[in-house]
């Protein structure tokens, strides 16, 4: 933006002070003349780096925010497993205490098709029908979207890890199961992920974006 804004600027005033020069004064005011326009064209630049300065996008905005913002969103499920031991709250005291912003959260009975659709990278998997199985066996999951900066990749931390048999001490998974079959949480591994589990389990208009917690801008701050 810069640069493309720049030459038209400096070439603009160029000749315009050039032509001036040619017609109206000798080769020596005409060598003043071309420093003015040098000065023109510079401010003109300055000028607009400060009334229109450029924005970086830390990468695509979706459903699930503009990843490596305070936007970016995580799609998050309590299992059944985690459901029916009564944790819910413990496990999102864990997202509310590290100051992430619960955006969106319901209670499903997830389909066959549901099921299917969001485990669909699995499919391949010889676990992949039992996990389909135990998913929809009637008791209720927890689906919620969380945002905040860094979310997905933090949000993976706070789980722990997938077997929890070598998830860290401290972790969801660490404190709370020890069976990779009963891991009693999910949470998207990725900015594309989080986009289409979000988009799968919720309608945009469902996404609660317009509030902000009272101590949102001091967690988010950067200095």
């Amino acid at each position: 933006m810069f640069a493309r804004s720049a030459i038209p600027a400096f070439r603009a005033a160029s000749r315009s002070f050039t032509t001036q020069a040619a017609r109206n004064v000798g080769p020596a005011s005409a060598r003043g003349y071309m420093g003015a326009a040098a000065l023109a064209a510079g401010g003109a630049v300055a000028y607009s780096a400060f009334a229109a300065p450029t924005v970086h996008l830390e990468g695509p905005k979706t459903i699930a925010g503009e990843l490596g913002t305070s936007t970016e969103r995580s799609y998050v499920m309590i299992k059944p497993d985690g459901t029916s031991r009564q944790i819910v709250g413990d496990i999102i005291s864990r997202f509310e205490r590290r100051g992430y912003m619960l955006v969106a959260m319901k209670t499903v009975v997830p389909s066959q098709e549901l099921a299917k659709e969001h485990y669909i990278d699995l499919a391949k998997k010889p676990f992949y029908g039992g996990l389909v199985k135990y998913i929809t066996n009637g008791t209720p999951v927890v689906a919620m979207v969380w945002q905040g900066k860094d979310v997905i990749r933090q949000g993976r931390r706070l789980v722990g890890a997938t077997n929890p048999l070598e998830a860290n001490p401290g972790s969801i998974r660490g404190d709370f199961c020890v069976s990779v079959g009963r891991n009693i949480i999910h949470a998207s591994d990725s900015h594309e992920s989080a986009t289409k589990e979000i988009g799968l389990w919720f309608h945009e208009k469902e996404l609660a974006t317009e509030y902000r917690p009272i101590a949102w801008d001091m967690i988010m701050a950067d200095n």
